[in-house]
């Protein structure tokens, strides 16, 4: 996976290599402490502790742990779940700096593993969530972090590009390979199919049954792949989550 460009990294070893298996979204977190403080705790092999971010409030941005790799933050959650940590306590909001550098990583999620730009609030869920959401599952701690930080996550999405004044998304999010199989009929394939013909990807032989995928829209969405340098498997014609991201779909 990836370390985010522009940050500070400062790898922790609290963490398991290799070990993030997929992202449904990320978790937001409260330190109830400083950005130096956790810092610190998360070198401490005992403190068993880690998050994949860290989010001081002056803006300042730290990455403890590449998300290639499973921080420690929310138990249960873990394994499919990035993790932001704010420097804070529960029941203060984020300030402007803190809410800006935020949205700057979920941002760079959305592009880089397809996070979408919307609320989460369910380990089923997909988007941007919260840690109490988990309940026992990821470790009980239902007041984190704190229902202030909770409500300004539609300010968050909005400030990362993803929502409209009326808080839906404006880009579809990816539905996943196995959606795109011949015969499926959806809006958002049709959707899709303009935005490739938008691109200058335009492979299809006809313009009729713009809604149902064929190998008219593979062709085309190969173009598409190869416009952003994909090549090889890479450029099979099949949407993966960041071409599917950068292709900007309008939300159906």
């Amino acid at each position: 996976m990836a370390r985010m460009p522009g940050v500070t990294w400062r790898p922790v070893p609290n963490c398991t290599r290799g070990g993030q298996e997929s992202v449904r979204g990320v978790v937001l977190h409260i330190m109830q402490g400083t950005l130096d403080g956790s810092d610190s705790w998360f070198r401490n092999p005992k403190a068993q502790a880690s998050a994949h971010f860290g989010v001081g409030k002056d803006g300042r941005i730290l990455q403890w742990v590449d998300t290639a790799d499973r921080a420690w933050a929310q138990a249960a959650g873990n394994r499919t779940w990035l993790s932001i940590e704010h420097e804070g306590h529960a029941g203060e909001e984020l300030t402007e700096k803190q809410l800006a550098a935020t949205a700057r990583i979920v941002a760079w999620m959305h592009a880089e593993h397809g996070v979408p730009l919307r609320l989460a609030d369910s380990p089923d869920g997909r988007g941007i969530g919260w840690h109490g959401m988990g309940g026992s599952a990821w470790g009980g701690h239902t007041g984190c972090p704190g229902t202030p930080i909770k409500n300004q996550r539609s300010a968050i999405i909005k400030a990362a590009g993803g929502a409209s004044s009326a808080g839906k998304p404006l880009y579809e999010p990816f539905p996943g390979a196995s959606f795109f199989k011949a015969g499926r009929r959806s809006p958002i394939i049709a959707a899709m199919h303009k935005r490739l013909v938008a691109e200058g990807c335009n492979k299809y032989a006809s313009q009729a049954n713009a809604d149902v995928w064929g190998s008219g829209d593979e062709r085309s969405y190969a173009a598409w792949q190869r416009k952003l340098g994909y090549a090889g498997a890479d450029a099979d014609g099949i949407p993966g989550p960041s071409s599917w991201v950068k292709l900007r779909v309008p939300n159906v």
